[in-house]
């Protein structure tokens, strides 16, 4: 995948907006102001590709991103307090109808700030990306404010925590440093290649 060929198309606030599933799209969810924008910002090595908020909670779209032949689909961040029931509620229907629709999910990427315990919404998450099957990574975030000491540690505990909700793989990043971003970007070419792969065969 060519993460330098990376351009924003367009923000969608209603499903029916979104436009037609035609190539591989790799999802990001997380809490709001876990690092999503500085993540894809890092992985496409660009500055201000994503947006980075300094509202938490803001972003009440999905964001798409064009990365070579793929789709980078950026979900609202969800579980800010400051937010109305009437734009949860919106942010949830958005999410559901995203992910029922007939697309190419071929993976998501969970974020969750590794210096803390999941949070009750991060646990919800996860039960929903494991009833619903969706294939996922969690890409732990902020790595760069851990000890060096504590980055095995910290893999490990995480692992045990999300293996069970049918996770693929823990990868502990840091959208500052650069930290972990090689190895996400290798899990995420190969979920396309692996898709693209079935489609080949598919149409044979």
């Amino acid at each position: 995948m060519n993460y330098n060929k990376a351009d924003f198309i367009a923000s969608y606030g209603i499903s029916s907006q979104l436009p037609e599933s035609d190539r591989p799209e790799l999802s990001f969810s997380g809490r709001s102001n876990v690092g999503k924008s500085s993540l894809i910002n890092k992985l496409c090595n660009r500055k201000n590709l994503a947006r980075v908020s300094s509202t938490p909670g803001k972003t009440a779209t999905i964001n798409f991103y064009e990365v070579g032949d793929c789709y980078f689909v950026d979900l609202p961040g969800y579980g800010y307090a400051k937010v109305s029931n009437a734009d949860r509620e919106r942010w949830d229907d958005l999410i559901n109808s995203y992910f029922e629709a007939q697309r190419h999910h071929t993976l998501l990427v969970q974020l969750i700030d590794c210096r803390h315990v999941p949070s009750a919404d991060d646990i919800q998450m996860l039960h929903y990306l494991h009833y619903h099957n969706i294939p996922f990574v969690v890409a732990l975030t902020k790595a760069d404010k851990l000890k060096k000491s504590q980055l095995a540690q910290t893999q490990e505990e995480f692992e045990k925590l999300c293996l069970p909700y049918g996770c693929q793989k823990v990868v502990l990043t840091s959208g500052e440093s650069g930290y972990g971003i090689p190895e996400l970007q290798a899990v995420l070419n190969a979920a396309v290649a692996a898709e693209y792969e079935a489609n080949a065969e598919d149409a044979e």
